[in-house]
């Protein structure tokens, strides 16, 4: 097996405000990865399962007389044979309905245990000290592939008062049952049939898809490994299945280096987090940078008047109503504009410099990035999420 032996150059970052992560500063020698850390074989997945339950045992925070609840509960004492009408026999306060998720690994054998999520489907304001009953959890097929139950584990709380206050950490009406999900039926796969195996990676990148196939020939033979697009390559497995596990835990252990990801700066709206990749390029630009504030205080003056009555030539005064009158205050302050100059071929570290001089906010330079972009001096692909 080939080994790629690579020099890691240590570079610094520079932060333009708590807010922004700056990657890449400079462009060190990347590290030799494994192919089981760029890539995933084709069918080898795991499976999602959902089911529908109730959740009983709680303190007096579950869903109270919902028509729903009050129903499954209803069908579920009608299983040991006890007839009940659930109108006016059965209150709800202790009982939750609750909607079940859990993930199938690839390869799940039955009898074997996976973590259980449960998440309040009703009016319920908390989960703690619930018990899940008997679950049925079911695949996008409608088959059933495994039964949850379990106490509830928590890690949020709320609490409310008479007066209506109410406090809530984290959140209470979500819980999880550490293996409390059983798998009951095995999912087939053609794993152990197929005569070739498809390597799917995790970013499609054309240059890396063929260092992949390289790869793996240098280690296997000519014509073992073909890359098919930017994301797949397809590798030759042995005939006999005995020695398909023992191939593919050679083949996930290939290293290779990666070439460099196509320039990027992404933009988290939301939080206001801005990552810009090491390739991001400028050509020659000049952007001008400034900032009007205007703020507006309104305050009201109140007057007293007084009322002037004259009688028999004695002049008197008593109180009038007060006058209220308006009086805005209106500022304007005007950041002088701030200008500087890309440079043609500007790496990350000059952009970071110029911008940490004019002291942007994460929106500023949010706005900085679109308008290269508009004007073409932006060589990376501004991605928004």
């Amino acid at each position: 097996m080939r080994v790629a032996m690579t020099n890691i150059k240590m570079t610094s970052f520079k932060i333009v405000s708590a807010a922004i992560i700056l990657l890449g500063l400079c462009l060190p020698i990347a590290k030799a990865d494994r192919l089981k850390d760029l890539t995933s074989i084709a069918g080898v997945r795991a499976n999602q399962l959902v089911g529908y339950g109730l959740v009983v045992g709680l303190p007096g925070t579950g869903d109270g007389n919902s028509p729903l609840t009050l129903q499954s509960m209803q069908a579920m004492i009608s299983q040991f044979g006890v007839t009940t009408n659930s109108a006016t026999s059965l209150n709800g306060k202790n009982s939750a309905a609750v909607i079940v998720t859990a993930e199938l690994p690839a390869f799940a054998k039955p009898g074997q245990r996976v973590d259980a999520t449960i998440s309040t489907l009703g009016q319920s304001k908390s989960l703690r000290g619930g018990t899940l009953l008997m679950t049925p959890l079911m695949g996008a097929d409608g088959q059933t592939y495994a039964v949850a139950q379990g106490n509830l584990l928590v890690g949020g709380l709320g609490v409310a008062g008479n007066d209506g206050s109410s406090l809530i950490v984290n959140v209470p009406t979500v819980g999880r049952i550490p293996g409390g999900a059983t798998v009951e039926r095995l999912i087939e796969t053609d794993f152990l049939k197929t005569d070739s195996l498809i390597l799917n990676l995790h970013q499609g990148d054309f240059s890396i898809t063929n260092q992949v196939a390289e790869a793996v020939n240098d280690v296997f033979g000519g014509g073992v490994a073909i890359p098919l697009d930017s994301r797949s390559v397809k590798v030759r497995a042995p005939v006999d299945p005995s020695q398909k596990v023992a191939f593919i835990s050679m083949l996930e252990n290939i290293e290779i280096e990666p070439e460099r990801q196509s320039a990027k700066v992404v933009v988290n709206a939301r939080t206001g987090t801005i990552v810009i990749g090491g390739d991001v390029r400028v050509t020659p630009a000049a952007v001008t940078h400034g900032s009007l504030t205007v703020r507006v205080d309104e305050n009201s003056n109140v007057t007293q008047t007084n009322n002037l009555a004259v009688a028999d030539g004695v002049a008197a005064t008593t109180p009038g109503a007060a006058v209220a009158t308006q009086d805005s205050d209106i500022q304007i302050d005007q950041q002088p504009a701030r200008a500087f100059l890309f440079d043609p071929g500007v790496e990350l570290s000059t952009i970071v410099e110029a911008v940490n001089a004019v002291g942007t906010s994460p929106a500023d330079l949010v706005a900085i990035l679109e308008a290269l972009r508009e004007a073409g001096s932006l060589r990376a692909e501004l991605v928004v999420i």
